[in-house]
Order: structure tokens, then sequence, then C-alpha cells
């Protein structure tokens, strides 16, 4: 993405998805209208892919997060664990990563002993081992994804 109003548009959606067509008109310097085929068309070519929600995890009954690092059993078996765990509700994210694990887990659930469910649950689901790390305290996340534009890195200082 090179237009440098579609990048403002896609920023300032990132941070606010409720923000009217009039508020982004007005921060980008377009049209109502104008935004509103930029928007159609980013939507259509897939650059936004969605607005959601933001729940505040303890207040829908959910206060406990882990991350669950998953590795086959046998290294011989299919590599298809995200299909066979995509059921399980309780997974919010799975992240193919670099390391000893295959898989990267974020999951919410609402309680120690549902965390052990759900451990068990994956573990016969997809025949993996797992490495559980109980998330204490969530200083942020679900920050806003700022497109990359050239000579900005995203990296303080740089």
């Amino acid at each position: 993405m090179e237009d440098p109003v579609e990048l403002r548009i896609v920023d300032e959606i990132s941070r606010d998805a409720r923000a009217t067509l009039a508020q982004l008109s007005e921060k980008v310097g377009l049209s109502v209208s104008a935004v509103q085929a930029r928007l159609r068309k980013l939507e259509s070519s897939g650059v936004i892919r969605g607005y959601r929600a933001m729940l505040d995890p303890e207040a829908v009954g959910k206060p406990l997060s882990a991350f669950i690092e998953i590795t086959p059993l046998d290294p011989a078996q299919p590599d298809n664990a995200p299909e066979l765990l995509e059921g399980l509700d309780a997974i919010e994210a799975c992240h193919s990563i670099a390391g000893d694990a295959s898989y990267m887990l974020f999951v919410r659930v609402p309680s120690p002993r549902a965390l052990e469910e759900l451990i068990r649950d994956i573990r016969l689901a997809a025949s993996v081992s797992t490495r559980t790390t109980v998330v204490l305290q969530t200083f942020y996340e679900n920050r806003p994804v700022s497109p990359a534009s050239p000579g900005r890195s995203g990296v303080p200082g740089r």
C-alpha cells in the first residue's frame, strides 16, 4: 500500500474502528464520499478484514489467559494442528512459531480447572505435548496496527 491517503485512513481506522465517515474525512482531508469509496476499496482488497468489539475478558467471565506451546508427539505426523484445534473456542489465536515448539496458542478461560481441561482437550485432539505459561497481568494488547511507511520501522528512534 503506497497511497499516503489510504495509509492515513488505515492508520486512523485501526485506532478507532467506530470513527464516522465525517470524522475520517476531517482527519484525512477528503470528502465523506471519497473516504467511503476508499474504505470500500480497502475492504474489498482485504486490507481491512473487518471490525470487531474489544471486550473486557473479566467482564465476560474469562479472566485467565495463557500461552500454550504445542509440539507434535510424533514429528512424522501431519502438520494439521491448527485445523484440529479450530473448534476449541477458548483458543483466541494460533501462531506458527520458530523454535522447539510448532505453534503458540493464546487462550482465555474462566478458571484454572478450565485451563487444565482445555490443555487435556488440546493434547487429545492434536496428539501434541504442551508447555503452558499463565498470564499474570496484561499491560497492553490489541494495539492498533499502523501501516508501514517508507523510512518508518515502528521502533522508537529508528
